[in-house]
């Protein structure tokens, strides 16, 4: 199949598999992992997400519909205060099935009425509820555009005391992304910059050329970088390389599996080339694998 029969059926399937705007607020950034988890459980499809902090402006760009409410200047100061994640989301009915998964606004009502969703879950009040969601489709459409702008090129990357993380296709794919991140977090370190990229043959190659020659699996590294969407991040802590890489674990997930059974290759790679993730392997590299990403490719 490649095409739909008639018109009709493609605007009744187009117009079900639809897209609307989740994102993870402040006071939810320790649970980032556990949330993006209940996303892809759901059955939601993340086709784009960052993470971003925004100014006192663009927050009230943003909720720019509330604006003569009380809570507007409360919750844009909130809302400007650190990190959030957006994200693109795909589903059957999207908007209406993350308004449900989410839960009721003031997440104490969410508690009673909806236990299992999100704000019941990680929220704390009205304002402190963890998760937005778009009303309608109008309202998804304009928030995807406001939050993904193509000009917007701003990272929340440091640069400093960083290592590189990249969430490989595989994992990806297999609805890892949520649990390898919450790892990264359970062991105290902070994801400064987060993104999901789709990258390009010339770039995975230029992103990989140290190992060109050296490590027989760079072709296939290669090409299976580039088989779908990646998530990388800018993870930070003291000896940010060498701690990232022990709780990453060994090359071959096989040898992991013998010697360091809990680390991330172990519990979600398969092979050396579909191994999970990608981290830095040297502490000078940190700084100049994040900077590839979230400053050089986001320049372009």
């Amino acid at each position: 199949m490649v095409d739909y029969g008639d018109v009709f059926t493609r605007k009744h399937f187009e117009s079900l598999r639809s897209r609307t705007y989740g994102m993870i607020k402040p006071d939810a950034y320790t649970k980032i992992g556990k949330i993006i988890n209940i996303i892809i459980k759901n059955g939601f499809t993340i086709s784009r997400m960052k993470m971003f902090k925004w100014t006192l402006g663009q927050a009230q760009g943003f909720y720019a519909e509330h604006k003569d409410k009380p809570f507007f200047y409360d919750l844009t100061k909130f809302m400007s205060s650190d990190v959030a994640v957006g994200f693109e989301l795909v589903a059957d009915n999207a908007v209406q099935k993350w308004r449900e998964l989410i839960g009721p606004t003031d997440s104490v009502k969410a508690r009673s009425s909806a236990p299992n969703s999100i704000r019941a879950l990680f929220g704390t009040d009205g304002q402190k509820n963890a998760v937005h969601g778009s009303d309608s489709g109008a309202s998804a459409a304009r928030e995807i555009a406001y939050v993904f702008n193509p000009e917007d090129t701003s990272s929340t990357a440091i640069l400093n005391n960083c290592t590189c993380l990249i969430i490989k296709p595989d994992a990806v794919k297999a609805g890892y992304t949520g649990q390898i991140i919450d790892s990264v977090l359970e062991e105290g370190f902070e994801i400064s910059a987060l993104e999901q990229f789709k990258l390009n043959r010339p770039t995975a190659e230029e992103f990989f050329e140290v190992y060109k020659g050296v490590v027989p699996e760079y072709t296939d590294m290669v090409e299976h970088i580039t088989t779908g969407p990646v998530v990388i991040m800018e993870v930070r802590q003291e000896n940010a390389v060498q701690a990232l890489r022990e709780l990453i674990g060994p090359h071959d997930p096989e040898i992991a599996k013998h010697l360091r059974k809990n680390t991330i290759r172990a519990r979600f790679g398969t092979d050396r080339v579909s191994n999970a993730v990608h981290c830095t392997d040297l502490p000078e590299d940190g700084i100049l694998e994040c900077q590839y990403f979230f400053k050089i490719q986001k320049g372009k």
